[in-house]
């Protein structure tokens, strides 16, 4: 994690000379209490990132200047994990958790079992949960965060743009448990969720029949989200270099 106080700023803003929106700025100056000639740390959600000095601190529009700039490496294992709509609770954190364990993006889709309908556009709030948890854990990259029309036959459709692709089946998978070698090795990789309710016997079949490899993550039935964050930890710790 950063030294610095982080602050998100829109990659179509990002010069060097910049002004912080009114919710960066009131977090900056009424939370934090910055003044001028503090030094922040603004990231874009593209890998970029800078230190910048406060000039004018005003409630609704820090003014800053940039003073040095980076650009995060991106990741040899990228992951995607997609998974089936469910119902609200805890999606908020969930999106905070999958920024801090290095998920290249989250997919929505729309599961048979889904036990709510998959909207057509996504909510603000998950795009602030994102970068809170980006602060959180000082990186500079957010997930691409995509709602996937189309349902089980949609994901199958775009296994060929990955390099080998899982499906976290809670049915027979042969005995076959998602291993951190399955996560390790360089390249893209699709992680496909079902929601509470599971797949259905078609979806299981179609996603299989595609090249999505059934894994277990256990005997323990999970809720979606733990299930989620579970995937993404082993993602996380496989990728990790002592």
């Amino acid at each position: 994690m950063s030294d610095f106080r982080s602050f998100y700023l829109a990659p179509e803003a990002w010069n060097p000379s910049v002004i912080l929106d009114a919710r960066e700025s009131r977090h900056l100056t009424q939370v934090l209490r910055l003044k001028a000639a503090a030094e922040v740390r603004l990231f874009d959600g593209c890998g970029r990132f800078g230190i910048f000095r406060v000039e004018d601190a005003r409630r609704n529009a820090v003014r800053l200047t940039l003073l040095s700039e980076g650009r995060e490496e991106r990741a040899a294992t990228r992951c995607t994990l997609a998974v089936a709509f469910s119902k609200a609770l805890r999606r908020s954190w969930f999106m905070e958790k999958s920024v801090e364990l290095g998920a290249s993006a989250v997919w929505f889709w729309q599961g048979d079992y889904s036990q709510i309908a998959l909207p057509e556009a996504g909510k603000q709030s998950w795009q602030a949960a994102l970068i809170a948890g980006a602060k959180q854990c000082g990186c500079a990259t957010l997930p691409n965060l995509a709602l996937i029309q189309g349902g089980a036959e949609a994901i199958a459709s775009r296994r060929k743009d990955f390099d080998r692709a899982r499906l976290l089946y809670e049915g027979d998978t042969g005995g076959r448990l998602l291993e951190l070698s399955d996560l390790a090795q360089p390249g893209d990789i699709l992680l496909v969720l079902g929601p509470e309710g599971g797949f259905s016997p078609r979806e299981a079949a179609l996603l299989s029949a595609a090249g999505i490899v059934p894994v277990s993550l256990g005997a323990r039935v999970l809720r979606w989200e733990t299930a989620a964050v579970l995937t993404l930890g082993l993602a996380f710790l496989a990728r990790q270099k002592l």
